[in-house]
């Protein structure tokens, strides 16, 4: 059996600046922000790790997106040349910060697989997984986003 290579998808594959603004201020906008997901342009970064890991490993992609925007997410990676891959998400309901659902998320796909790296640009969820014993790659190529942080965990949304 290969190893396994992890990839986060927004900040580490999608660029997701475009929709941040909709996390902005006091009142958030959940479903305009997630409506707008499939017109994320592509980090070459991300894609570049992505297509070398493939070589050697099995590639899964494990993001705090809601289970609701599978078949979009789907079709994202699909059209963007992403490998082949399975697709873990976030259950309805869960709202969790996500360096808790994540890291479970993550133990859960690990069972019985030698995990070769993790690629994802959340700062708790790198050091969740570090903590667990597993390799990151913290990916900085997409600038830092408090939105976007505060979204992940503490609104437990991504």
């Amino acid at each position: 059996m290969r190893p396994l290579a992890i990839f986060d998808i927004d900040g580490v594959l999608a660029d997701v600046r475009h929709r941040v603004h909709h996390l902005e201020g006091r009142r958030k906008d959940w479903g305009a922000f997630f409506q707008a997901a499939p017109r994320d342009g592509l980090h070459p970064e991300g894609l570049a790790l992505a297509l070398e890991a493939a070589r050697e490993c099995d590639i899964a992609y494990l993001t705090g997106r809601p289970e609701w925007i599978r078949a979009e997410t789907s079709a994202w990676l699909a059209t963007h040349g992403l490998p082949d891959g399975d697709l873990v998400m976030r259950r309805r309901g869960d709202h969790r910060p996500a360096a808790q659902a994540k890291l479970q998320l993550l133990e859960h796909l690990a069972v019985g697989r030698t995990v070769a790296v993790i690629v994802d640009d959340d700062v708790d969820v790198c050091d969740a997984y570090e903590a667990a014993g597993f390799a990151v790659l913290r990916a900085a190529w997409a600038p830092r986003s408090e939105a976007l942080h505060v979204a992940q965990e503490e609104d437990g949304r991504t």
